[in-house]
């Protein structure tokens, strides 16, 4: 018996292809996969893989040319349907200036709660609550291009939590990070009771927030394994298609 047989599905993705418009090459191909609820997926994925265009296709960004998106259980097709996952599945991108808007931190952060239909007192309080647990508390009034690259992804974090998400999509949240800020998101994220997929190319931070692995290559994912936090070797990944 699955283990993930009594647990809730999230995301059900079933044979999604993709290409860009006006492209020959096929970006994502017959892709299927399945996140439930608790599940912390690791992907390691180089560049050019399909890993930000797989979840632009989650969040309903990019339409695919064939295959079924699942999510929370319902078929979602619509702008409407995907409006609610939206609400429900926080996207952190990979350039933290894609996700960093306003003048300073605080109406940032309070965004999101702000959109969703919070009061002004309400959204204030949700951002500096979530500030507080991510150890940014004092940044509320900071200049938001002035910060560090580091501080900007924290930051960024805070935007997504602040929207009190079911679960998270990261898509190389460690990139350009020095190794203090990556320990710091690590013990972060590590402390969220949150359902994520986490996309890399970075075994070490993988490993240490992955449950189980998986490899997306040419636009394909295949199982990997369960993460085991031990170092000293390198990981033996099976390419079992998934």
């Amino acid at each position: 018996m699955d283990m993930n047989d009594n647990k809730k599905m999230i995301i059900n993705l079933e044979g999604i292809c993709f290409k860009y418009p006006g492209s020959n090459k096929t970006v994502i191909d017959n892709l299927n996969l399945k996140i439930h609820s608790g599940d912390r997926v690791g992907i390691m994925a180089p560049n050019g893989s399909g890993k930000t265009t797989l979840f632009h296709i989650i969040m309903g960004l990019l339409i695919p040319d064939t295959g079924t998106i699942e999510i929370f259980g319902k078929p979602v097709k619509t702008e409407k349907d995907f409006e609610h996952v939206r609400h429900r599945i926080g996207l952190l991108f990979q350039d933290s200036d894609d996700q960093l808007f306003t003048p300073t931190v605080l109406e940032d952060v309070a965004f999101g709660p702000l959109n969703m239909g919070k009061s002004r007192d309400q959204a204030k309080k949700i951002a500096l609550e979530t500030l507080e647990n991510l150890g940014l508390s004092g940044f509320e009034n900071r200049v938001t291009y002035m910060l560090s690259g580091g501080e900007k992804r924290l930051v960024a974090l805070a935007t997504v939590l602040a929207m009190q998400p079911e679960m998270l999509l990261l898509d190389e949240p460690s990139a350009g990070l020095d190794e203090k800020t990556k320990d710091r998101l690590i013990d972060v994220l590590s402390k969220l009771d949150l359902s994520y997929i986490l996309i890399s190319h970075e075994n070490h931070f993988l490993y240490e927030l992955s449950h189980s692995i998986y490899i997306m290559e040419n636009g394909k994912i295949f199982k990997g394994g369960k993460a085991h936090h031990h170092w000293h070797t390198h990981p033996h990944l099976s390419h079992e298609h998934e």
